[in-house]
């Protein structure tokens, strides 16, 4: 397995890129341990696909340099590269057994049949598909076939990382927990460098131990899940992973603090960037409770979910989101909103402009 470095990487699918917007990725730097589980968490359409293919070879980048343990790799072809990547749609055979499907990148390469047995058993064995070995592909479930397409990749223990391409897409819902957690206990097992591409933040968050969320061709954090969900770098982190998402409210700033809705609202810490442009609080709606007193506000809808409440209040014209336990007020009904402090924080131009307390 490998380091995986991206140096000063930047791509566009324009001739001659004049300015930042004509790149479909901005600059970016970033290392992946060997052995790690990341997570390229993103939209349709900002990045991350165009990412997964310079990685791989499939596209050259317009500037930049991809090193594999410190070994420069931008020019080599994908060949070359001795990597695996397992796509949206299954790569198998249907006309081979299961046991000729996995056994297949092996003999591609000459390897011993012996080599080829014990490592067919294992990968099999960590698959819980040893009873399907004699079974022609055609045959499969979808959701086999995808596990047949993941051992393809993980059967070989020469490569440099395994690349996930929104892997299951295709997988009926009540069968995705399933080959997310085999995915998770398989990485666990054989420690490869794994990079998963989705834009699923369950897939993403569940899978990965650092996560790497992009938007419009920019990486705007890269953290633990725990990290993105309570110190969100950037707005879209905040609105992206969650559900509800951050409530992400427009304020203004004068000596030194944020204003809602004119009232003085108490953040996690001063502010450290200056506060031009656009500026606004985030809190997520966990750390929204409603009590006796507070800033007021009227409810929009609100709903019971089992565990807890949603509720969702208009303040003036700004909607806010409240995670509650027990029951929920009705729609029409005035409440009163709190957000903890320490979980409240100052966004200016999408970024994170207030400090933790020490």
């Amino acid at each position: 397995m490998a380091k995986i470095t991206l140096s000063k990487l930047r791509h566009s699918y324009l001739p001659n890129p004049s300015g930042p917007d004509d790149y479909a990725l901005k600059e970016i730097d970033l290392d992946w341990d060997d052995g790690g589980a990341y997570a390229l968490l993103g939209p349709s359409g900002c990045g991350k696909s165009t990412l997964l293919n310079i990685i791989s070879g499939l596209l050259v980048p317009s500037e930049g340099r991809i090193l594999f343990n410190d070994a420069d790799v931008t020019d080599l072809a994908t060949d070359k590269r001795n990597i695996a990547q397992v796509f949206q749609f299954p790569v198998i055979y249907d006309t081979m057994t299961v046991y000729d499907n996995l056994a297949f990148p092996l003999r591609n390469r000459g390897r011993d049949e012996a080599l080829v047995k014990e490592r067919v058993t294992a990968i099999a064995e960590m698959l819980d598909v040893t009873s399907m070995l004699n079974v022609r592909a055609a045959n499969l479930s979808p959701d086999n076939k995808q596990k047949i397409s993941m051992g393809r990749g993980l059967v070989r223990q020469d490569v440099n990382v395994v690349m996930f391409d929104e892997p299951l897409t295709v997988i009926d819902p009540h069968l995705k927990w399933k080959l997310r957690s085999k995915l998770k206990e398989l990485h666990q097992r054989i420690k490869a460098t794994m990079i998963y591409v989705t834009h699923d933040q369950t897939e993403a968050l569940t899978f990965a131990d650092q996560v790497v969320v992009m938007d419009l061709g920019m990486v705007v954090q890269i953290g633990t899940p725990q990290e993105l969900f309570e110190r969100p770098a950037h707005t879209f982190v905040g609105h992206f992973i969650g559900s509800p998402g951050m409530n992400i409210l427009p304020c203004d700033v004068r000596d030194g603090a944020a204003f809602f809705q004119g009232a003085n609202v108490p953040l996690e810490g001063n502010i450290v960037k200056p506060a031009t442009g656009r500026t606004e609080i985030g809190v997520r709606p966990e750390f929204v409770t409603l009590g006796t007193s507070g800033m007021q506000g009227v409810v929009r809808k609100s709903a019971d979910i089992g565990r807890y409440g949603v509720v969702e209040a208009m303040v003036g014209d700004t909607r806010v989101a409240a995670i509650v336990e027990g029951g929920v007020p009705e729609q029409g009904e005035t409440v009163h909103l709190n957000f903890k402090p320490e979980q409240t924080r100052l966004y200016a131009d999408g970024w994170l402009a207030t400090e933790a307390r020490g």
